[in-house]
């Protein structure tokens, strides 16, 4: 299996020049491990031997450890682009995995927050260096409605604050430009004029860190750690929701679509190739104004 490991290594190193984001590609390496780990129980020892039958017994496999069909169509995404590498580097003669259906993922109506619990949330920290900067972040998060990923990407060059617009590289490294509030570009400036300095003291090579947003030892700021961040103050809200830094990205699609934007233009703004992608923001928008009506008229 040391072969097909350092295949897997090339692989890797391929998606990255590809500019896959780290997110995915751990995906993808947990994925394919997994997969080898199958195949050297199952005594099978080269990737050229993989067909529709062992396919069908590793999904088989994946179905009965409860795997969601989200998850596993994930897996089986890893493992075509794999071996639609393997094909082009004629390691092997076909891809095996083409013929294999996806499942349907589940279409699941996105959690957000309500406008006044927003504002709630984005109340919350106080005036220290980290309160200024947790509310700068969450303000960029709800007021451009960017992701995670996007977020702690910003580099300082990536701001045009007096134009009220930030730079963000989105999905496969695609370039897009976000409009930012008022209220989002005053808690940034805020941050960068009163409590970045704070940050930066605590890195010994700080003065060449073009990352917006830091953490405690003065460089970029993790995913890992917003969505730490972000769980910390709804633990103060006492809210009864799972919220993560993509609710306030669900949030600030689904406030635009009630007060009456057009779906292209959040499409748009969201960065979204497909429509399809952003049309649940509809259904969302429906089953509220459905609860709202249920909940008011005398005859519902």
């Amino acid at each position: 299996m040391k072969l097909v490991k350092a295949l897997i290594d090339e692989f890797m190193e391929f998606i990255q020049e590809k500019n896959y984001s780290r997110h995915t590609r751990d995906a993808y390496l947990q994925d394919l491990s997994q997969f080898v780990d199958f195949l050297q129980a199952n005594g099978w020892e080269d990737l050229r031997s993989v067909d529709h039958r062992i396919l069908r017994e590793y999904l088989a496999q994946l179905k009965n450890r409860g795997l969601t069909r989200t998850t596993v169509a994930r897996k089986i995404a890893s493992l075509r682009s794999f071996y639609k590498y393997l094909a082009r580097q004629e390691i092997v003669d076909k891809n095996p995995v083409l013929g294999v259906v996806t499942p349907k993922k589940e279409r699941r109506l996105p959690q957000f927050l309500y406008p006044q619990e927003m504002l709630e949330l984005l109340e919350l920290p106080g005036q220290h260096s980290r309160g200024i900067r947790d509310r700068a972040i969450m303000e960029t998060l709800y007021g451009a409605g960017i992701r995670c990923g996007e977020l702690v990407g910003l580099d300082l060059e990536d701001l045009d604050l007096s134009r009220g617009y930030i730079r963000v590289f989105g999905k496969g490294a695609k370039e897009r430009l976000v409009p930012l509030g008022k209220m989002g570009c005053a808690a940034l400036n805020n941050y960068l004029q009163y409590a970045r300095a704070d940050f930066l003291r605590r890195n010994p090579g700080g003065r060449a860190e073009v990352a917006v947003f830091l953490n405690v030892h003065g460089r970029r700021l993790s995913d890992r750690s917003v969505r730490r961040i972000i769980a910390g103050y709804v633990r103060q809200m006492a809210l009864k929701k799972k919220v993560s830094p993509h609710t306030l990205r669900h949030s600030y699609a689904t406030h635009l679509l009630e007060a009456g934007a057009d779906l292209r233009v959040v499409q748009e703004l969201l960065g979204h190739v497909d429509i399809s992608t952003t049309q649940i923001y509809t259904h969302l928008s429906r089953e509220r104004i459905r609860a709202v009506y249920e909940k008011a008229h005398p005859r519902a």
